[in-house]
C-alpha cells in the first residue's frame, strides 16, 4: 500500500506534534514534515511535494487561508484540508473559496482524522459535520431579490401596479406607450424572481410601493 503523505501546519508546537504522533503511528499515512505558519508552509510544500496538507488557520506571517490559496495556484492538484477552531461562516467560505479540499474542526476524532486524510486523497469532500450544516443553509436559502435591481423608472412602474393601476393607466401616468409599460413589467418579473403581475403588486405592497401618491 501507498502511503498517503502528509504535512502538518500549525503555529502550535504540541498540537503539531500531538498529530504527527498519531498520525505517524499508521502503516498508510506518513508525516514528511511540520511547518508553524503560512510562508514556511509553502517553502516546506514546494520541498517535500506532500499529497495533503493539513493547515490551520490563524497562524503569524501567513494565516491558512492565504498560504491555502498561493499553493493551490501554484499546485493545483494539492490536497488542503483545514484543521482549525475556527468554527465562522466567514472562515468556512473563504477556505472553500480559495479551494480547500475539506474544513476540519480541532476537536475531530483521531479516527476520523485518518479518514478525512484518505477522503481527501481521493478527491472527495471532510467537512465537519455542525460546518457541513452550514453550507446546506446557504444553498438552500434563495438569493433574496432586492428592489435595487430595478431602474427608477422600473420602480415607477411598480408603484403604480401596487396602486392598482392597469397598463393603459400606467402608460397615461407616465407618458409612454403601453407596450413600454409591458417591458418594463417583463423586466420587473424578471429582476425579482416573480411569476405574475399580482406577484410583483404583492412584492410592491410588501416592500412600502402601495399606497404612495404619484409624483407624476
Amino acid at each position: 500500500m501507498e502511503r498517503i503523505r502528509v504535512l502538518i501546519v500549525d503555529d502550535h508546537a504540541l498540537w503539531r506534534r500531538g498529530v504527527a504522533a498519531l498520525l505517524g503511528s499508521r502503516e498508510d499515512i506518513e508525516v514528511v514534515g511540520e511547518a508553524a505558519d503560512g510562508e514556511a508552509a509553502i517553502e516546506k510544500v514546494r520541498e517535500l511535494m506532500p499529497d495533503v496538507v493539513l493547515m490551520d488557520i490563524k497562524m503569524p506571517r501567513l494565516d491558512g487561508l492565504a498560504a491555502a490559496r498561493r499553493l493551490k495556484e501554484e499546485m493545483p492538484y494539492l490536497r488542503i484540508v483545514m484543521l482549525t477552531v475556527s468554527e465562522t461562516d466567514e472562515d468556512l467560505f473563504e477556505a472553500i473559496k480559495v479551494g480547500a479540499q475539506g474544513y476540519l474542526l480541532k476537536n475531530v476524532d483521531p479516527d476520523q482524522l485518518v479518514t478525512a486524510i484518505h477522503q481527501a486523497q481521493r478527491g472527495e469532500v471532510p467537512i465537519a459535520p455542525t460546518m457541513a450544516a452550514k453550507i446546506l443553509r446557504e444553498l438552500a436559502a434563495p438569493a433574496e431579490p432586492s428592489i435595487q435591481a430595478l431602474s427608477p423608472r422600473e420602480r415607477e412602474v411598480l408603484e403604480l401596479l401596487a396602486r392598482g393601476l392597469a397598463n393603459k393607466e400606467i402608460a397615461f401616468e407616465l407618458k409612454v406607450s403601453e407596450n413600454t409599460v409591458k417591458n418594463h413589467l417583463r423586466n420587473i418579473l424578471e429582476k425579482l424572481h416573480l411569476q405574475n403581475r399580482v406577484q410583483a403588486a404583492l412584492y410592491a405592497v410588501r416592500a412600502g410601493f402601495g399606497g404612495r401618491s404619484s409624483e407624476h
